[in-house]
């Protein structure tokens, strides 16, 4: 073979070289390359009431001797016992916590001597009870009613009851898939819109399940989270963010 064909061969092949290279790169480029992406934000609220009540309410006893403080407040027991049971609460759902006791005094300050005494003015022995129930408005009633205990001599503080759903697994599950249903039809909207073809999807988040009271104007979502607590009937809402590839 002469040079010249030699030459003429090698010519060629580096040719076919160059070009098929030319031709991976174009094809790595068209496969690694940026892709166009669209994305939405689905949401989904549900209004629901809820189905578990707890009420703390508590009541004190205060003597000069421990003894007798403690034995008014063992009476004042039984008083309260027999109340929650003439009002229908179910005895399962009461819990008596463990009986608190404390010395009482009162402090008084000299400004002329610039000097400070405590005068003891007996021990305090106090109570706190807890209902938690599902029988929410059996304990709504209650709590309208605690006040009848003063009469029987039981200095009772209640405070507000909180409400609680204990279905909230069920619920969070149902209301991601309408949150993501929500965010699939956007997005498929906003595709046809633009004259693309939806693909398939990218990236999925989950957003922050938030609970309040419906048309509430004093509470603001969080990052973290809003759990309303105070009302009984709750709206929850969650949203989903989706980003999806396009044609």
């Amino acid at each position: 073979m002469s040079n010249n064909a030699k030459i003429v061969i090698s010519t060629i092949i580096g040719i076919c070289f160059i070009l098929g290279a030319v031709a991976l790169g174009v094809s790595f480029y068209k496969a690694k390359g940026p892709q166009k992406t669209i994305s939405v934000v689905g949401l989904a609220e549900r209004d629901f009431n809820s189905d578990l009540i707890v009420l703390d309410f508590s009541y004190s006893t205060q003597n000069m001797d421990m003894k007798t403080a403690y034995e008014e407040l063992k009476k004042q027991n039984e008083i309260v016992k027999a109340f929650l049971t003439k009002k229908g609460i179910p005895e399962a759902d009461v819990t008596f916590k463990a009986i608190n006791n404390d010395k009482d005094y009162e402090y008084n300050y000299n400004y002329q001597t610039g000097v400070s005494n405590k005068t003891f003015r007996g021990y305090i022995f106090s109570q706190s009870v807890r209902i938690s129930s599902k029988q929410v408005e059996l304990v709504e009633a209650l709590y309208q009613s605690l006040v009848e205990l003063i009469d029987e001599g039981v200095n009772v503080d209640a405070y507000s009851p909180d409400y609680y759903y204990t279905k909230l697994g069920d619920l969070k599950m149902e209301m991601l898939a309408k949150a993501t249903e929500d965010a699939h039809s956007r997005a498929q909207i906003i595709a046809e819109n633009a004259g693309a073809t939806l693909g398939g999807l990218k990236v999925a988040n989950t957003g922050v399940f938030q609970i309040t009271a419906p048309n509430s104007s004093d509470e603001d979502y969080t990052w973290g989270g809003v759990f309303n607590t105070s009302s009984k009937a709750k709206r929850a809402s969650v949203n989903m963010r989706l980003t999806y590839y396009v044609k």
